[in-house]
């Protein structure tokens, strides 16, 4: 090295993550949050719209990451423990914490363990794709099995325990997380694909504001089959085909877009679980002062907007250290010592 060749240090994060991630999931938990306060507001045309839109692709995103960061998902002890301990016991934990204003409102106890209410769902998916996770990488070609799966599960009143509609409907998107690869995500980087992102963004949204209306609901929701959200099993694997082909490209332009450099929310995007499981809760009171003044566009945007905010909120380092204890629990007491190899 020549005496006159600067000296360049670079340092990794502090936290030793890709920020990529974070800034992805923290973004990805603003637009989950928005959708529920506003799904009330859905009498208004462009919250309707707003709501299709984002419900196409904010959930497959969480899938998607969900998948690639469980790559190297094991049966070893202290992967089985860690299963348990960030998204069994929680589920455990807020499928009663919901269930509590139904006795405060009507008087009635209503829990059932493998029938997740509200948006537990996701807790039990998680837990049952992450443990077929071995069995996905030993197949030849698990994203074609997957999506054969889930075009089959439309075609069955499948029982609502363990989500299975859920659980089996958007499966290709844990999959295709599985497949992807380091070099996938740096290939999105690319200043090109990035613009692209953006564009098929804004093309989305166009399309959405202008087949809304036109579209049930429920397609967006993966929760009934075909014959109870009213067409034939051709029409409705076309129409499942089509949805995870959009929900793909969103969420392929959508990470297009999401800045790879450390930001302000950062730090945030790791602890997007909390504001998931705690949102709800927020969501559930203030659904119950909405007046005349929500049903507007500005009472729309006032309330997307305050989404965001609790969103950020939630993922918080106070909130956070009140709330550990439902959100992660520490369970080292409730487990073995871990063996170590001869």
């Amino acid at each position: 090295m020549s005496a006159t060749t600067p000296l360049r240090v670079t340092f990794p994060p502090p936290t030793g993550r890709d920020p990529f991630f974070d800034n992805a999931k923290f973004l990805a938990i603003t637009l989950v949050v928005s959708g529920h306060l506003v799904e009330d507001l859905r009498d208004v045309p462009l919250a309707h719209a707003a709501y299709f839109y984002v419900y196409l692709f904010h959930m497959p995103l969480f899938i998607v990451l969900s998948g690639y960061l469980s790559r190297n998902f094991t049966f070893s002890s202290g992967k089985a423990r860690k299963l348990i301990s960030t998204l069994a016991v929680p589920y455990v934990v807020f499928e009663l914490i919901y269930a509590l204003p139904r006795v405060v409102l009507y008087g009635k106890l209503d829990v059932s363990l493998l029938d997740p209410y509200y948006l537990t769902w996701f807790l039990m998916s998680l837990f049952l794709w992450r443990l077929s996770t071995p069995v996905w990488q030993q197949l030849r070609w698990p994203l074609v099995v997957a999506v054969g799966l889930s075009l089959l599960s439309g075609m069955s009143r499948l029982p609502d325990e363990l989500s299975m509609n859920r659980t089996l409907g958007l499966l290709p998107f844990y999959v295709l997380g599985l497949m992807l690869r380091p070099e996938h995500f740096e290939w999105l980087r690319q200043r090109r694909v990035r613009i692209a992102g953006a564009v098929t963004l804004v093309a989305g949204a166009a399309v959405a504001l202008a087949v809304h209306a036109e579209v049930k609901t429920e397609w967006i929701r993966w929760r009934h089959a075909n014959d109870a959200i009213g067409v034939d099993d051709l029409t409705g694997s076309l129409i499942r085909l089509v949805m995870l082909a959009s929900g793909a490209l969103l969420v392929a332009a959508f990470l297009a877009v999401t800045p790879s450099r450390r930001t302000w929310y950062s730090g945030l995007g790791t602890a997007t679980m909390y504001a998931y499981l705690l949102h709800g809760l927020v969501v559930k009171i203030v659904e119950r002062f909405y007046g005349d003044w929500a049903a507007t566009l500005p009472g729309v945007v006032a309330v997307a907007v305050f989404g965001v905010g609790l969103a950020a909120l939630l993922c918080t380092p106070p909130v956070r250290q009140a709330t550990h204890w439902l959100v992660e629990p520490r369970l080292s007491w409730a487990f073995t010592r871990l063996r170590r190899p001869a």
